[in-house]
């Protein structure tokens, strides 16, 4: 691990991960198992996504996630 850590590039990496899953495609799989693909790969996406609009924050070596989970107002 490297001496020194940047909460801000860890969030960089959970928001390409999400648009990894995003984009990756289904394997040739049928029935009950394509089902369950298909089910992780949502609630990969959505753990990935909301960690990647967290603000990040680390003081004194504990590192701090905010995510608003509140609606976006309609405009």
């Amino acid at each position: 691990m490297a001496d020194v850590f940047d909460p801000d590039a860890m969030i960089e990496r959970f928001r390409l991960r999400a648009e990894a899953v995003r984009a990756r495609g289904l394997p040739p799989v049928e029935g009950p198992d394509r089902q369950r693909f298909v089910e992780q790969a949502r609630a990969d996406f959505m753990d990935f996504a909301m960690l990647a609009d967290a603000e990040a924050s680390l003081e004194d070596g504990i590192l701090t996630l905010r995510v608003d989970l509140r609606p976006k107002p309609q405009e």
